[in-house]
């Protein structure tokens, strides 16, 4: 029998899949790149072999040169930046979830490498604004209270139907704690060929109102809207309700 649970572990997965495919097609490109500068090279030393190397130094533009080893050495630091966000995702998969809560703290800091990971998928020059409001001192930040992999729809959903190509185009996060409260905003221009104005949820959003209904009950509140071509989804979690409701159940 399907649970949802195995529903996110499929989808994470596949999304696991995607972005390691598009980190090694990166990769491929960044070694064919880098090849064919040393080709280029090596052919201009061939055709200028009769002359001194202060003359071959001198036909060449060192500062374009520079710059193209720059960028081949900024994505590779992209690249492994990418990979090390991953493999703080993959630990928390893969040992985190398995419990039943989390701390806040956990949540957070896997939201955050989640949004990290996925920005590889899209242009640097994309507007991507990521705010944290966050009460460390609240009591309830370290505490085993929050369900695991909570903010995975929003956030993927968000990457996934937002307008790429448009000069205006954004996806915003706002990620809050405080007083007792576990908060997350995610909005973005709407890409034109985005399904979300004609279904506003799928398997993922199902399957995260159900997790939210079965464990925190009249604890949350999920919003999903859309205003002119901004979709916008918002989730708010009463943990110090819910916690009270536990201890008097």
């Amino acid at each position: 029998m399907t649970t949802p649970f195995n529903i996110i572990l499929l989808a994470i997965i596949v999304v696991f899949f995607f972005i390691l495919m598009t980190v090694i097609i990166r990769l491929r490109k960044s070694e064919k790149v880098k090849k064919e500068l040393e080709t280029r090279f090596v052919e201009l030393e061939n055709k200028t072999n009769t002359l001194q190397l202060q003359t071959l130094e001198a036909r060449l533009n060192p500062h374009l040169f520079k710059n193209i080893l720059n960028s081949i050495q900024s994505h590779a630091y992209q690249t492994y930046f990418a990979m090390d966000k991953l493999s703080n995702v993959l630990d928390y998969i893969l040992y985190e979830s398995q419990n039943r809560f989390v701390s806040p703290r956990e949540e957070i800091d896997f939201a955050l490498n989640l949004i990290e990971i996925n920005k590889i998928k899209i242009s640097p020059l994309f507007s991507i604004n990521v705010k944290k409001k966050i009460d460390e001192q609240d009591a309830l930040y370290d505490q085993k209270i929050l369900a695991p992999l909570i903010s995975i729809d929003l956030v993927e959903n968000a990457f996934k139907h937002a307008d790429l190509q448009s000069p205006d185009a954004f996806i915003a996060v706002v990620i809050e704690f405080k007083d007792n409260s576990f908060s997350l905003t995610v909005s973005n221009k709407i890409s034109p060929k985005s399904t979300f104005l004609k279904e506003h949820s799928g398997i993922g959003s199902a399957t995260l109102e159900q997790r939210l209904q079965i464990i925190y009950k009249s604890c949350f509140k999920l919003e999903r809207y859309v205003e002119e071509d901004i979709y916008i989804a918002k989730l708010k979690i009463n943990l110090l309700e819910y916690k009270n409701q536990m201890l008097t159940a």
